[in-house]
This record gives structure tokens, C-alpha cells and sequence, in this order.
């Protein structure tokens, strides 16, 4: 099968008030660490979404293996980063995994499982110990909605449409943590051991 990753890091960090993208992690930056983990996927392609802070994050992240998005209309929330990248994917792709890029604690395991559970399902979510999270998986036929999604948690509204199968597939952790706020930032740290 052929999947193309998507890590979403175009957000303009309007909660923490500093390009989150930036925020030193495990020897990198918080973007750099999640690329590192979406490298370790072995997507046939991998696209990467930026907008808020994008000439700081292009000159300081390595986006090696990645093809840049560039999303100019940021600040309308995630669902124009979705759309921008719809139009970059691969027309061989099957199907698409979105992550997040201020959420570096997601699983190479758990992106494994997703694609292979998700099977033929037009849309599979990991269903973590506490709830449904990312990624997400997207197949080809779902591609159309993705492309005219607006505004923030516009992706949620098609996975909650009803107009899609949606396989769960369960993951026995919780969520991995992802940063909007300098508190989820000091958390993400605490669980890593490195001191705030």
C-alpha cells in the first residue's frame, strides 16, 4: 500500500505566545522531533504543513526526506493545512496518515497499526485508553471532503459526519500529549523526564 504521512505544523502558537514548533526536545525542537518520528514511519511520501513563524521554522528545522507545504491562510485553523496538503499528495497514494506536529510522542507502533487496521476503511483514528486521538487515517475516497475543510476541528466533523466507515483501533496507552499550552509543554517534559 502506498500512504503518504502529513504532519500538520503550520499553527500560529496563539496560546503559548512563541512558535511551539521551536521549543527545544530531546536534543531538537518539538517539529523536529515529530518529523524524526515520521521519517521512522517509511511513508512513500511525507508532507510537511507550515504558516505560522514559517521563515524562523524553515531555517531552523531539518526537513530532510519531507516536502514543505506552505499554508498562507494559517490562521483559519488546521483544516486549511489539510486542504493545502490534499493538493501535494501523491496521486498513487492509497490513502493518507495525519499527525500532528506538536505531538512527538505518537508511536511508530501505533502508525504501523493504524495502517494495517484500518484495512479498507475510508477512515481509521487510534483509540487510546482515554479516548479517540491521532493520527488519523484517510483513504483516497475521503481525499475530496479533506480538500474544502475549514477552520479549527474541521477534521473531527468528518470523522463525526457519519458519511464514513471509521475503524477504531485501540492502542493500549493514553494519548500522547500535544502542546498548546506552556502547561502541556512543562507536561510533555515532565514525561520525558527532562526537567522544566
Amino acid at each position: 500500500m502506498i500512504v503518504t504521512g502529513v504532519v500538520l505544523a503550520a499553527g500560529s502558537s496563539s496560546r503559548l505566545g512563541q512558535p511551539k514548533q521551536l521549543l527545544p526536545f530531546r536534543g531538537t525542537t518539538l517539529l523536529g522531533a515529530t518529523l524524526d518520528l515520521a521519517r521512522r514511519c517509511n511513508f512513500s511520501q511525507l508532507l510537511v504543513t507550515v504558516g505560522g513563524a514559517a521563515a524562523d521554522v524553515m531555517t531552523a528545522i531539518d526537513f530532510t526526506g519531507a516536502q514543505v507545504v506552505d499554508n498562507p491562510d494559517f490562521g483559519s485553523g488546521c483544516g486549511s493545512s489539510i486542504s493545502a496538503a490534499i493538493a501535494r499528495v501523491d496521486e498513487a497514494s492509497d490513502g493518507l496518515v495525519l499527525m500532528l506536529g506538536d505531538q512527538p510522542g505518537v508511536s511508530v507502533e501505533a502508525v504501523g497499526r493504524l495502517i494495517d487496521e484500518a484495512g479498507t476503511a475510508q477512515v481509521a483514528v487510534c483509540s487510546y485508553v482515554n479516548g479517540r486521538g491521532h493520527p488519523f487515517w484517510f483513504a483516497r475516497s475521503v481525499f475530496d471532503d479533506l480538500s474544502t475543510l475549514h477552520g479549527d476541528k474541521a477534521v473531527w466533523k468528518v470523522l463525526e459526519s457519519g458519511r464514513y466507515s471509521v475503524t477504531e483501533v485501540s492502542i493500549e496507552t493514553a494519548e500522547p500529549i500535544d502542546v498548546d499550552t506552556w502547561a502541556d509543554y512543562e507536561a510533555l517534559l515532565a514525561a520525558n523526564g527532562v526537567p522544566s
